[in-house]
């Protein structure tokens, strides 16, 4: 992948929406990262109708209004389902999701417990800041022990939060990565990669929260990159247990933890592979 100027990604992919993040949120980071992957695809032959997306609840939400590519603001929660509905409707796309911690790992676990099931070929991106920042910081199932919020003000007693990347893991799910929301390039790099895998891919953004979850801010120091993939299912699960998401607790590795090759959803119906085989535009016109 070679590095895209901000030029290059402003020519089709901005829109005459008003960003309304907070002013310094990484949410601006992952949508410039979003943007370089992007227009790395199309320079390699993809095309830019062909992309889809999914948002669920959330501040990573917003990107529905600031990437321009279509897509369906869906509910909370139900981001997978809907990046599926997507993939399903017309496989031919590049379909992929936006998701944050609480979308995902609380209204949304179900559906991500089953992602690695059914892999549909869809790539997951989850923005997660240990908190529900939207709604002024509530904990989520990723949210650090003692973290101070309206519901727990005396902080958080949980011992263990949630390790996203285990529980893929342990789901089946066919490529997990984890990236920094505050390095846009090798973001844009992991994303290309969980685009391009034939399968469900799970890419976790680590990003801070400058006004709501701010202890757990400034894990720079303590992030390294992989510089291979894991052969091994014991050396992924290493990697993946380094960090247990509480403050100050262990390194946190960034990069490509799994990857493998299994049947996907779509390659199990003739309908949808008469459809990929003759680039239909969706089910118009097949005959059943």
């Amino acid at each position: 992948m070679t590095e895209i100027s901000k030029t290059e990604t402003s020519k089709k992919l901005d829109t005459n929406y008003k960003i309304t993040w907070c002013p310094g949120c990484p949410d601006f980071k992952i949508l410039e990262a979003a943007k370089i992957t992007i227009t790395s695809l199309m320079n390699q032959g993809y095309k830019h109708e062909n992309f889809a997306m999914a948002c669920g609840i959330g501040c990573h939400g917003k990107i529905f209004d600031y990437l321009n590519i279509s897509g369906f603001y869906g509910l909370h929660g139900r981001t997978i389902p809907t990046a599926i509905g997507l993939k399903l409707g017309n496989p031919n796309l590049n379909v992929i999701a936006f998701a944050g911690d609480g979308d995902t790992y609380s209204e949304g676990m179900e559906h991500f417990v089953s992602a690695g099931k059914h892999n549909a070929n869809v790539a997951l991106f989850v923005h997660d800041n240990q908190s529900f920042s939207l709604t002024t910081g509530q904990p989520t199932p990723t949210s650090e022990k003692g973290f101070k919020n309206k519901i727990d003000v005396t902080g958080v007693k949980q011992t263990n939060p949630l390790n996203p990347l285990m529980l893929a893991f342990s789901s089946g799910i066919s490529f997990i990565a984890r990236a920094n929301a505050r390095d846009p390039q090798h973001t844009a790099q992991i994303m290309e990669q969980a685009i391009k895998h034939k399968g469900f891919a799970f890419v976790e953004i680590i990003q801070d929260c400058i006004v709501f979850n701010i202890p757990i801010n400034n894990r720079d120091k303590n992030m390294y990159y992989l510089n291979k993939i894991p052969t091994t299912k014991e050396e992924s699960l290493k990697l993946m247990q380094e960090y247990d998401y509480n403050i100050g607790n262990g390194k946190i590795p960034l990069g490509v933890f799994w990857k493998e090759e299994k049947i996907t959803l779509e390659s199990q119906f003739s309908q949808l592979q008469k459809i990929i085989k003759n680039k239909v535009v969706g089910w118009k016109g097949l005959k059943r």
